[in-house]
């Protein structure tokens, strides 16, 4: 099969189209998938350049993927040949990741693909949507009623972060960079849409709250922005970031605001074999493909290439800015 391979970390143009022996089933449990399509996520570069350094090369990188199933293990319960599917699973340590054409995979980490959404929209939703649920609802506990402030909300986990806030009746707060970005997330239901170029974005949310802060802080970018967003959090609140801290950050505003702090690495449960949050982790893509056929949740793709062009991805996501999810057609 066509896959695209990395032999060692560094720039985008390692990434080259090799032929290599189809993937095979040998557990039981096992599904093979033939890919339509694989998402692109900013780890993935992280794993190529190697600022995470938890390759084993040769690589196959990509975590998502949407696909139709070819074939099942024996003790494979949950799906038949032919059913669409999609997923997270690979692009880590050793595992096959979905630049590819076929993958096989434990069947606990597919979901059926929601029936309104193509292959290319479903293969850009897994990593997002199980980030922003579990930032969301599992680390900081959001509530219907509650207001919660996302930064880089027109990205691929800020644009799915505030569309399940509004479905679980929240106020949300975002900020962008530009007019476009601000029409789109305010077509996705944010409520204040804050441009922090041109825009004061503490006196923004104290304005919006009452000089109370918000009561969920989600933060979609880390280092020194973590440590400028503690005054946005009301006192016993909630923040939760997806990214490190700098080493040098003050922590003496959340401490004395009580701040409830939380990190969410949604790629735990695949790097160390959690089982059980493995199956938890597919039930909230069974949930996330429900909303979507109700219309009550949406993809945003905003460059879809080939499978040979996954260094130009690369070269894409690196530049930042980006507006939704980019996704390689196969």
């Amino acid at each position: 099969m066509k896959a695209i391979q990395l032999s060692e970390h560094g720039e985008p143009e390692l990434l080259k189209v090799v032929e290599i022996k189809d993937p095979e089933i040998k557990k039981p449990s096992d599904v093979k998938v033939k890919l339509k399509a694989a998402g692109i996520n900013p780890v993935d570069t992280k794993l190529r350049s190697g600022a995470y350094p938890i390759l084993t090369f040769p690589a196959v990188l990509g975590c998502d993927g949407a696909g139709i199933v070819e074939a099942c293990g024996s003790g494979v319960t949950r799906f038949k040949q032919g059913d669409e599917v999609y997923f997270f699973s690979g692009g880590i340590a050793s595992v096959q990741g979905n630049y590819a054409e076929y993958k096989v995979l434990n069947q606990r980490f597919i979901a059926r693909k929601a029936k309104s959404l193509s292959f290319i929209e479903a293969a850009a939703a897994p990593l997002i949507l199980l980030t922003a649920w579990e930032a969301l609802f599992e680390r900081a506990h959001l509530a219907k009623g509650q207001t919660v402030f996302i930064n880089a909300g027109a990205g691929g986990v800020g644009h799915v972060a505030i569309q399940l806030a509004k479905y679980i009746g929240a106020k949300v707060c975002t900020t962008v960079s530009n007019k476009e970005k601000a029409d789109f997330v305010k077509a996705l239901g944010a409520d204040l849409v804050i441009n922090y170029k041109d825009q004061d974005v503490e006196q923004e949310v104290m304005e919006w709250t009452d000089n109370k802060g918000v009561d969920v802080v989600m933060d979609n970018i880390g280092g020194t922005e973590i440590q400028k967003l503690f005054p946005l959090v009301r006192y016993y609140g909630e923040m939760v970031t997806l990214l490190l801290p700098v080493n040098n950050i003050d922590w003496s505003i959340a401490r004395f605001r009580n701040i409830r702090f939380s990190f969410e690495v949604m790629l735990s449960p695949l790097l160390f074999d959690l089982k059980e949050a493995q199956t938890f982790q597919t039930e909230i893509l069974e949930q996330c493909a429900k909303l979507i056929d109700e219309g009550k949740l949406k993809i945003h793709v905003s460059n879809v290439l080939p499978l040979k062009q996954a260094a130009k991805a690369h070269q894409l996501i690196e530049e930042g800015h980006t507006t939704g999810k980019i996704v390689l057609e196969i």
